[in-house]
């Protein structure tokens, strides 16, 4: 992407932001993981007001982004913008043998093992429902197969993972894309999440607690949207179908993976599944209806000699505008 120009007083704003010893060592930190306060404060040895005062200047230069979740905020490096470029910029220029920052990243692993072990208990009295769950269709590798098939292999500047549990689906589709964003209601969920993202490595992605009904990001911004296993939790699908198309960019795709219509009341009745899977015709019905045109459908059954295992359907359907149609959205959401 070409490089982008500001006026001098947005440039001046963000050096002068990152010109601190405390500002620089939170940018260093910021770009490694997502932090809240209390960590940064654990890590910095410093208050929490001072912490506070520190983040709020760089957040006000557009180095740093701040988003809520729950109680919780947590702050990472910006992703976009001139100021988001700089710190880019800054923080590549810190040598990694700085003494500072060294010790900074020691206690920053520790802040980071006990964020694991937390999800690790969560996990574990949770496992014994999902392992159930997923044993009641086929194995999770040929659904990733399919996925990374409909997907394919192009480069993307951004993708969008709705109702994104444990991080799965942007551990698996993050690399091909710029950045990537996670969205869930629960914040266990998404310590869950951020732990798979962390152990990967990837740092392209950001996760934000949100409603799937208004989901807090920018309109038209997204070439590939995924909605993997959340629609059966819905009390309104095709609401959540329609907001996934409102963020897509011109052009871009929503994928959709479900299970095809069961008789599986147990799903009901303890694991809050509302709809017990969906026909093919109930999908693309709410994908055109927001405006979408349906480009494949596919069901993944379980075989022969399985009859009460689930069928996991996926669709795939793209974006009907074109680019020379596309006047760029003002509505940015922070």
């Amino acid at each position: 992407m070409p490089s982008q120009q500001a006026p001098l007083p947005t440039i001046l704003t963000a050096l002068e932001a990152a010109g601190e010893i405390t500002r620089l060592r939170l940018l260093a930190l910021l770009s490694e993981v997502e932090l809240t306060v209390t960590e940064l404060v654990t890590i910095l040895g410093q208050s929490q007001p001072r912490i506070s005062r520190h983040l709020r200047l760089l957040v006000e230069a557009g180095l740093v982004e701040r988003h809520r979740e729950g109680a919780w905020a947590f702050f990472l490096l910006a992703n976009n913008g001139v100021a988001a470029d700089l710190a880019r910029m800054i923080v590549d220029r810190i040598a990694d043998s700085d003494e500072v920052l060294t010790a900074d990243r020691t206690r920053l692993s520790a802040v980071r093992r006990a964020r694991a072990d937390q999800a690790a208990r969560y996990f574990a009295d949770h496992a014994p429902d999902w392992d159930r769950i997923r044993s009641l269709h086929i194995a999770e590798d040929l659904v990733e197969a399919a996925i990374r098939d409909a997907v394919g292999t192009t480069p993307m500047h951004a993708v969008l993972d709705l109702g994104t549990g444990t991080g799965r689906m942007l551990e698996l589709l993050a690399p091909l894309a710029e950045r990537a964003v996670g969205i869930d209601q629960s914040p266990a969920m998404l310590n869950i999440a951020r732990t798979r993202i962390e152990r990967a490595g990837l740092r392209n992605i950001q996760l934000r607690q949100g409603d799937l009904y208004a989901l807090p990001v920018e309109r038209d911004g997204y070439d590939l949207v995924i909605i993997h296993q959340v629609l059966h939790y819905l009390d309104d699908p095709a609401r959540a179908v329609r907001e996934a198309a409102r963020v897509l960019h011109p052009g871009g795709r929503l994928l959709v993976i479900d299970f095809a219509p069961h008789t599986q009341e147990f799903l009901r009745e303890k694991h809050a599944h509302r709809r017990l899977g969906f026909e093919r015709s109930e999908i693309e019905t709410a994908m055109r209806e927001a405006g979408l045109d349906i480009r494949t459908h596919r069901d993944l059954t379980p075989g022969a000699g399985l009859p009460d295992h689930l069928t996991v359907s996926l669709w795939m359907a793209r974006d009907t505008r074109v680019i020379s149609d596309f006047v760029p959205s003002t509505r940015e959401v922070a």
